[in-house]
């Protein structure tokens, strides 16, 4: 079930996009609660910002954020993830999937997102619901403590 998320999601957000398998795939580094909250506050007030839950408990976020203008039918998957407990039972699929209908349902005709290079369960999880590499971000991504920058894919599905 998806809902927007509120002020009272801080600590399991926090919890989930800090975890080590999670916060190297997503836009900040590691930081204590106190300085994650500008963001995560920003994240609300932005009201694009959806919590997922599963079997009555959080399960993860993803943010769905439309283009204005020309390109009004244009929405944008970010800050995404899944709780690592849960990899594996359908719930990317089932709060992904849910995502692009809504989207399809406000008449959005093209969803893209970003994945990193290195993350090649999330770049073939993303290719089977049909999104297409449509191109590379060169040394877009740097994560501190780590020497080298990470290529970024720009991928996209069409909804018709």
């Amino acid at each position: 079930m998806r809902r927007l998320a509120t002020a009272q999601d801080l600590e399991a957000v926090h919890a989930l996009y800090m975890h080590e398998k999670v916060v190297r795939f997503l836009g900040y580094d590691p930081m204590p609660l106190a300085d994650f909250r500008p963001i995560f506050d920003e994240l609300v007030q932005s009201r694009c910002f959806h919590i997922w839950e599963h079997q009555g408990r959080f399960a993860g976020f993803y943010r769905a954020t439309r283009y204005p203008g020309r390109v009004a039918h244009v929405a944008c998957l970010g800050t995404l993830a899944v709780d690592p407990r849960l990899h594996g039972q359908g719930v990317a699929h089932a709060m992904v999937s849910d995502a692009i209908d809504r989207l399809r349902a406000a008449g959005v005709k093209r969803v893209e997102l970003y994945a990193e290079s290195d993350n090649a369960p999330a770049l073939r999880f993303y290719e089977k619901l049909g999104f297409v590499r449509e191109g590379t971000l060169r040394k877009f991504y740097k994560r501190a403590g780590e020497p080298d920058y990470i290529d970024d894919h720009l991928m996209a599905l069409l909804l018709g």
